[in-house]
């Protein structure tokens, strides 16, 4: 039986927030539980509520990228102070994937969960990311530093790199689909189309990996919000190998 005071969070101080576009910011925090790159914490803005938000940076200073969508993450965003209680959740395979290309494959907000990966495996990262718009990117020196390809489906005034779905820089990418994996986290229709694009170039199933978020709630696997089937994504992920989740996620309104 679960510990009741496993669902208590613990206060931690906010040391740094970084605005990172017009309505995200990461929060570095003084303290809190070790995270390693895939899982997540629920935080805690007092008197608003909690969320589950995936760790972005691992190491010396945990943080937290969050978009601002709601009252409780608007608060977390603006909060000197939050609740923290985990780590929750599973981890991306950094073991099973050592020594291969890994193709990362990211839209939007999806960028964060996969950014403490591309920070561990260095140069063996492909990074192909799409954005809304040139202000939603994330993490724009960092994109630079890892050589990475970025898309945007609607082009700003001194935007000149690619216009279009992220799936079109699979198509182009060079990457070996016999050898590489893939490791992905996204809204779910793109990842859907992300993982058809890396198919059609020949990668196995068994060497995809996607993070999922639906609609997480208490992070233990008690409350059913998160349920995909016989999963729940708190407690059994929110890190997948495909071939385990394919069918679920076709189901319509599963």
């Amino acid at each position: 039986m679960l510990d009741g005071t496993a669902l208590m969070p613990a206060p931690v101080r906010v040391a740094e927030r970084r605005r990172e576009t017009h309505d995200t910011w990461t929060l570095r925090l003084d303290g809190g539980p070790e995270l390693a790159p895939g899982q997540f914490s629920m935080l805690y803005a007092f008197g608003a509520g909690e969320a589950p938000i995936s760790v972005s940076a691992t190491g010396d200073g945990t943080e937290h990228t969050i978009r601002a969508v709601g009252a409780v993450t608007r608060a977390l965003c603006e909060a000197d102070a939050v609740g923290v209680r985990g780590p929750y959740g599973n981890t991306w395979p950094l073991e099973e994937t050592a020594g291969r290309q890994v193709v990362i494959v990211a839209g939007g907000i999806g960028l964060a969960p996969l950014r403490p990966v591309v920070r561990a495996l260095g140069s063996r990262a492909m990074v192909l990311y799409g954005a809304r718009a040139p202000r939603e990117l994330l993490y724009e020196d960092e994109l630079t530093s890892w050589g990475a390809q970025v898309t945007v489906d609607a082009p700003a005034a001194g935007w000149d790199g690619p216009v279009g779905v992220v799936t079109r820089l699979i198509e182009r990418a060079d990457f070996d689909p016999a050898t590489a994996a893939a490791m992905l986290c996204g809204p779910e229709v793109m990842m859907r189309f992300a993982v058809a694009a890396v198919r059609d170039r020949g990668m196995p199933a068994d060497a995809i990996w996607v993070s999922l978020e639906r609609g997480m709630k208490c992070g233990v696997g008690h409350c059913g919000h998160c349920q995909l089937g016989p999963l729940m994504i708190c407690r059994d992920g929110p890190v997948f190998r495909y071939d385990r989740v394919e069918p679920l996620m076709r189901a319509p309104e599963l």
